[in-house]
C-alpha cells in the first residue's frame, strides 16, 4: 500500500512571499508567511530555487552536500499538488496555488488544439501564458520602486518562456548561463544595491530525470551545487540572507504501465495527459473511467475525479478556469510506478528514469535551508 502526503500549510508556496517579506517588501499575507516559516529580517536576500531538490533526496546523499548540511534545516516543507515545476515555481512567484493559477500539471489539453500541451513550453498550444495565469506575480504586487531592487537569474532562454511569464514576470532579468555565472550575477547585483535577487538551477532535475537520483550523475550535480552555494555565501554582501528551497522531490521508476496496451485503461479515454506519476484523464464518463482505473491499481494508485479533487482542495481552492483546463479524472502513482501512453511518444524516444509529480512524501517534502552570508 503506498503512502500518501498531501500539501500541508507550510508550503513551498509561501517561501518567496517569506523571503521578500524579510526585506521589508510586504505583499498581502507575506507577513504570515514569514512568521509560519520563521524567517528572520534582513537588508538583501538570496532566494534560491533548486528544481529536484527533495529533502528525502538530499538527506539519503547528505554526504555529499558539506555546505549544505551546515546550512540551518528548518523543518521541511510539502510542495504542491502536483508535484511537478510548472505548478509549483508558479506557486513560488504567485503565492497562489494550482486551482487558483490553473497550473495543474506538466501537460494538459490545449482548448485551441485539443491536443497535449506543456505548461512549461507553451510549443504548439495555441494559447497566450498571460491569459491561461492571470493571478499577478509577487513582483507585480509590489511597488514599482521594490519590483526594481528584484533581480531574476536563470538561462537566457528562460526569461521570456511561458512559465516564467506565468510565474515570475515582474522582476528584471538577468540572464546567466552556467551556475558559476548565475552565483556571480547575484553576488554583483546585491553588492550593486539591489535587494532581492532569486537565482535558479535546474541541472540536478535534469541528471535525475536522465539517469536517475541514485545514479553517480546526478550525486555529481549535487557535488557542484554545493560547491557553488559555498562560492555564493562567500560572494554575497555580508548579513545577506540566504532562502534555498526546492519545486519537488523525485523517485527512479521501476514499472511502466501503459494505457495504449491495457484495454481496461484505455476505455473510454479520449485523451492522457498530465505526466508519469500525475495523470490527467479526459474522459465524458469520469466516475467509469475512475472505477475501472481504481480497480486495475488498487491502493498502489489514488484516483480521484475533478469533483473530488473539487470538494477536496487538494489542488487549493478550484477557480473556473483550473476546473475547465484539468482533466476529468487524476490519477497519481504510487510506490515507484509511472502511467504513460506509448501512443503519444516519438518513436526511439526514450524514458525519463527519474519522475515525479505524485503524492509520496519522496515526491512532495522538500528542504527550507537558511543561511546568512
Amino acid at each position: 500500500m503506498s503512502e500518501w502526503l498531501l500539501p500541508g500549510q507550510r508550503s513551498v508556496r509561501a517561501t518567496l512571499s517569506a523571503a521578500l517579506d524579510a526585506v521589508g517588501f510586504g505583499t498581502p499575507g507575506s507577513s504570515a508567511d514569514r512568521e509560519l516559516l520563521g524567517i528572520p529580517q534582513a537588508d538583501r536576500v538570496c532566494f534560491v530555487l533548486v528544481d529536484g531538490l527533495g529533502f528525502h533526496n538530499l538527506e539519503a546523499r547528505s554526504g555529499h552536500a558539506r555546505t549544505l548540511r551546515s546550512w540551518s534545516s528548518v523543518e521541511p516543507l510539502t510542495t504542491v499538488a502536483p508535484s511537478t515545476t510548472a505548478a509549483a515555481i508558479t506557486a513560488v512567484g504567485t503565492g497562489a496555488l494550482p486551482g487558483q493559477t490553473a497550473m495543474t500539471s506538466y501537460a494538459l489539453k490545449s482548448p485551441v488544439t485539443g491536443e497535449n500541451f506543456s505548461l512549461i513550453k507553451w510549443e504548439g498550444s495555441g494559447l497566450d501564458p498571460l491569459a491561461w495565469q492571470t493571478h499577478p506575480t509577487l513582483f507585480e504586487q509590489l511597488p514599482s520602486e521594490q519590483a526594481r531592487q528584484c533581480v531574476l537569474i536563470q538561462p537566457r532562454e528562460f526569461v521570456a518562456s511561458g512559465l516564467t511569464q506565468c510565474a515570475l514576470r515582474g522582476a528584471r532579468a538577468l540572464p546567466a548561463k552556467t551556475l558559476e555565472d548565475r552565483v556571480e550575477a547575484a553576488a554583483k547585483a546585491l553588492r550593486g544595491g539591489g535587494s532581492v535577487a532569486y537565482l535558479y538551477w535546474g541541472e540536478l532535475d535534469h541528471a535525475g530525470h536522465g539517469k536517475g537520483w541514485m545514479s553517480d550523475e546526478w550525486v555529481s550535480e549535487l557535488e557542484g551545487l554545493d560547491a557553488a552555494m559555498s562560492a555564493l555565501a562567500r560572494a554575497l554582501p555580508k548579513g545577506t540572507l540566504i532562502v534555498l528551497t526546492a519545486d519537488h522531490g523525485m523517485v527512479d521508476v521501476t514499472q511502466r504501465y501503459d494505457v495504449a496496451e491495457l484495454a481496461t485503461l484505455a476505455q473510454q479515454v479520449s485523451l492522457v495527459s498530465g505526466e508519469e506519476r500525475a495523470v490527467h484523464l479526459y474522459t465524458e464518463q469520469p466516475e467509469d473511467v475512475a472505477h475501472r482505473w481504481r480497480d486495475f491499481f488498487g491502493d498502489d494508485a489514488l484516483v480521484l475525479t475533478r469533483d473530488a479533487i473539487a470538494s477536496g482542495g487538494l489542488f487549493g481552492p478550484l477557480e473556473d478556469h483550473a476546473r475547465a483546463t484539468m482533466g476529468d479524472v487524476v490519477v497519481f502513482a504510487g510506490g515507484t510506478d509511472a502511467v504513460i501512453d506509448s501512443r503519444l511518444r516519438k518513436p526511439g524516444q526514450s524514458f525519463m528514469v527519474g519522475v515525479h509529480g505524485s503524492l509520496t512524501p519522496q515526491e512532495m517534502l522538500v528542504p527550507l535551508l537558511v543561511e546568512v552570508a
